[in-house]
């Protein structure tokens, strides 16, 4: 059973994008840092979901997919996964959000899929080589 957390709202008085992320993946936490360093990251809701129970997750996402795949769950409560996530990231971070529009075009984002599902099929790869350079 999922319940859904508490939104977090932006200075705007919006609600926040929240971010699920692995933070038992070095390779994951250090591009969730670095988001979290640029101006507007203070604005995003991070989710560790690495750690069973930790948070509630929203409707609709376990925690194995989120472990397996990026995860955003929009202002207006959308979940995306993929590209689609990413692009949305990117468009709540001021210096991204040019990025973040132009991956949202159909075309785009239809290519950025592809590349993340090849990403995806790395990343135990390159997981491991973070680990080492820790």
């Amino acid at each position: 059973m999922s319940v859904e957390p508490e939104p977090r709202n932006t200075p705007a008085g919006k609600p926040a994008p929240e971010v699920y992320y692995d933070g038992a993946c070095p390779l994951c936490t250090r591009e969730i840092a670095f988001y979290q360093r640029l101006p507007g990251g203070s604005d995003i809701q991070w989710t560790d979901i690495s750690k069973p129970g930790a948070e509630p997750l929203p409707a609709g996402l376990t925690r194995a997919s989120a472990l397996a795949r990026f995860h955003v769950r929009s202002s207006d409560g959308e979940l995306l996964d993929g590209a689609a996530a990413f692009a949305h990231l990117w468009t709540a971070l001021p210096r991204f959000r040019l990025l973040g529009r132009t991956a949202q075009f159909p075309p785009v984002l239809w290519v950025l899929n592809r590349i993340y599902a090849i990403f995806l099929r790395l990343r135990p790869r390159m997981q491991r080589w973070a680990a080492r350079r820790s």
